[in-house]
C-alpha cells in the first residue's frame, strides 16, 4: 500500500487527526470546545431542561437512553441529511421500533407530524410532534456493509466510508445490544416515493435548517447514524451534519393531547401504551 493509500489511522498523528475530525477539531493546539449544555439552543428550549445536545457528521453515530416525556429535535444543519433511526424500549429492549407496523397500522408510508413510531407490541415508542422536513423514508432500510464496500471501497465500521448498519450496531453495543437487536430502521430527512410501476425513487434532499421533533412516550434508547441512503447513487460518500437536542418537557394530559385521537388506530396504540404503564400486560 502506498503512502497516499494509507488508512487515516496508520500513524499516531493521523489517527489523532482522524479522531479529532469526528468532532470538527482537526490538529490544533489547546482547542476550545463549546459547552454542550446550551450553545445557541433552538427557540423555546430552556438550558436547564437539556439532557442531550450533540452534532454528528457524515459517517458518525450517536445514541442515548432518554426518559418518557423527553422531546428530541434533530436538525439538518446543511441540507441533504440522511439519518438512520433505531428505537428500543429502554427497560425491555426486545420491544423495539417496528417499521412495518408503523406504516400499515397508520395506513401511511409517508411519515410526518402526528405519526406514531410503533413497537411490535402495538405500543407508542415516540410521537412526531413537529416536522419541517421534505420527507422521511420507511421503505428502504439502511446502507449495508456490502453495499457500502461495493460503492465506496470500504464499508467497515472503522473505515473511511462506514455503512450505517455498522454505525448503528456500534451505538447499540453501548447498551449491551448486538447485531441481532437491530431492527429495520427509518431514514430521516430522506424522501423516497413509490412510482406507479412500484419502483422506488429517491427525492431531492431537504433544506438546511429543517427539523423533526419527537416526543418519547416511554423510556427509550434512541440510536442515530449519518451516512448515504441506499438509493443514493452518487460516487461521493456524503451526508449532512445534524444537531441532536433533547430536553425534558413532560407529557400533556391524555384528554388534551392532540395526537392521541387523530385516528382510531392511533387511539388504540396509546391505550396499549397506557395499559403497560399502569402495570398491566
Amino acid at each position: 500500500m502506498s503512502t497516499s493509500e494509507q488508512l487515516p489511522t496508520a500513524t499516531l498523528e493521523s489517527a489523532r487527526d482522524h479522531a479529532r475530525s469526528q468532532v470538527g477539531l482537526q490538529s490544533v493546539t489547546a482547542p476550545t470546545v463549546p459547552s454542550t449544555a446550551a450553545s445557541n439552543l433552538p427557540e423555546g428550549i430552556e438550558a436547564s431542561t437539556v439532557v442531550w445536545d450533540e452534532t454528528i457528521g457524515s459517517g458518525n453515530y450517536a445514541t442515548r437512553a432518554i426518559a418518557r416525556g423527553t422531546h428530541i429535535r434533530i436538525t439538518d444543519l446543511d441540507g441533504g441529511a440522511c439519518i438512520a433511526l433505531a428505537v428500543h424500549r429502554a427497560d425491555h429492549t426486545p420491544e423495539r421500533l417496528n417499521v412495518a407496523d408503523t406504516v400499515k397500522v397508520q395506513w401511511q408510508a409517508y411519515l410526518g407530524t402526528g405519526t406514531l413510531l410503533l413497537s411490535d407490541m402495538g405500543r407508542v415508542l415516540m410521537t412526531v410532534v413537529d416536522d419541517t422536513a421534505v420527507g422521511h423514508d420507511a421503505l428502504c432500510g439502511c446502507l449495508s456493509p456490502a453495499a457500502a464496500s461495493e460503492r465506496y471501497g470500504d464499508g467497515s465500521a472503522s473505515g473511511p466510508t462506514p455503512s450505517t448498519r455498522d454505525l448503528l450496531c456500534l451505538g447499540l453495543a453501548k447498551h449491551g445490544l448486538g447485531r441481532r437487536d437491530l431492527p429495520p430502521i427509518i431514514n430521516l430527512f430522506t424522501s423516497v416515493r413509490v412510482d406507479e410501476d412500484g419502483s422506488l425513487r429517491l427525492g431531492d434532499g431537504g433544506p438546511a435548517g429543517a427539523h423533526i421533533e419527537l416526543r418519547s412516550e416511554m423510556d427509550v434508547i434512541v440510536t442515530l447514524a449519518s451516512g448515504p441512503h441506499p438509493l443514493d447513487d452518487r460516487d461521493e460518500y456524503s451526508a449532512s451534519t445534524v444537531r441532536i437536542t433533547a430536553w425534558r418537557d413532560g407529557l400533556p394530559d391524555a384528554a388534551t393531547d392532540p395526537f392521541r385521537t387523530t385516528t382510531p388506530e392511533r387511539r388504540r396504540a396509546f391505550e396499549n401504551t397506557d395499559e403497560l404503564l399502569r402495570g398491566r400486560t
